[in-house]
């Protein structure tokens, strides 16, 4: 076959002198584009990282003085605190009934002495404390959780746990003791029991209940109802939506001001004093007859005030850090 009998090519095939030249930059990688060497891959480990950011000049000045205000407020809170503390200290002291004062307030004497037994009835207290403080999480729960029943076949039990709350949270906690102490023995019933610190602990959660279930019940009501809606269309029953959507939620919640309740059961456990239970009040007050000096007063106070300041610093920082979550959407 010669070369003119070949069977000319498509007129859709390009030729190779018509494809369009290679553009200068597609022929060779460029510099940017190059595989790194191996020594240049990895940076040196001690070498400090060098992001490229220089504040400006503006910036650190504010940042200078934000840190020169802060030292100078400082200082002046140390010096007005301690200024106010020196006025304070020299005004009691110079008073003319201070000598007096210190002897029947602040012997060291009678402290050394009642500080033992002081700290013997403090160990009532916290029983009482724990106990107490169980039994009324448990039936504030259960309060609260009456309150808010759904359907007119429940409303005589919201119309009781209305009627608990309304009635204990108006009485006074002296009073109740006084009725529960002093009432419950007088009417003479079989099997119930006459000990002063039982029905004294009993007092104490009637009426600290009353305050815990509408604490539980802000919280169960804070939750959205698109939380209830939800719940229902996966399947979940009134029973199970309480138990496993609403509740979880609502407990989150509530745990600062549950806490601050706690704080104040605290130290209303020295009142089952009245009833006769020896307590650190009680036992205050037993040092104190005997020599007619207050200071086992005074130390049972300073006890009582020692354990609560370490409480109450700590439910202050757990309402700071769920704060700081809440904000950043941490909590549902």
């Amino acid at each position: 076959m010669t070369a003119g009998d070949a069977t000319p090519k498509q007129a859709g095939t390009p030729r190779p002198q018509d494809a369009p030249p290679l553009l200068p930059d597609a022929r060779k990688p460029s510099a940017d584009t190059r595989k790194p060497s191996r020594n240049a891959r990895k940076p040196s480990a001690d070498a400090p990282a060098d992001d490229g950011y220089t504040p400006s000049a503006r910036r650190v000045e504010r940042e200078a003085f934000k840190r020169a205000r802060a030292r100078r407020a400082t200082a002046v809170a140390a010096v007005s605190t301690l200024v106010t503390g020196v006025v304070l200290f020299l005004v009691v002291v110079n008073s003319p009934g201070w000598p007096r004062t210190r002897e029947t307030f602040f012997n060291l004497h009678y402290a050394r002495e009642a500080l033992p037994e002081i700290l013997d009835g403090l160990w009532l207290n916290f029983r009482l404390l724990v106990v107490c403080g169980a039994a009324v999480l448990v039936l504030g729960m259960l309060i609260a959780v009456a309150r808010t029943l759904r359907g007119p076949v429940f409303f005589p039990l919201r119309a009781l746990a209305t009627a608990y709350t309304d009635f204990f949270r108006g009485l006074p906690l002296i009073i109740c003791l006084l009725m529960v102490v002093f009432g419950i023995p007088a009417l003479r019933l079989q099997g119930v029991t006459t000990d002063p610190v039982l029905l004294g602990g009993t007092a104490l959660v009637l009426t600290y209940s009353a305050y815990v279930a509408e604490v539980f019940r802000a919280g169960i009501e804070s939750v959205h109802p698109s939380q209830r809606a939800a719940a229902r269309s996966l399947g979940l029953g009134s029973g199970q939506t309480l138990r496993f959507v609403v509740l979880p939620q609502a407990v989150r919640r509530v745990v600062p001001p549950l806490l601050n309740d706690l704080v104040s059961l605290q130290k209303d456990t020295g009142l089952v004093s009245i009833a006769g239970a020896v307590d650190a009040v009680y036992a205050a007050q037993i040092s104190a007859s005997k020599s007619f000096n207050y200071t086992p007063y005074v130390v049972a106070g300073l006890i009582f005030v020692a354990l609560t300041v370490p409480m109450t610093r700590f439910t202050d920082s757990v309402t700071a850090r769920m704060d700081r979550r809440r904000a950043q959407g941490g909590i549902v």
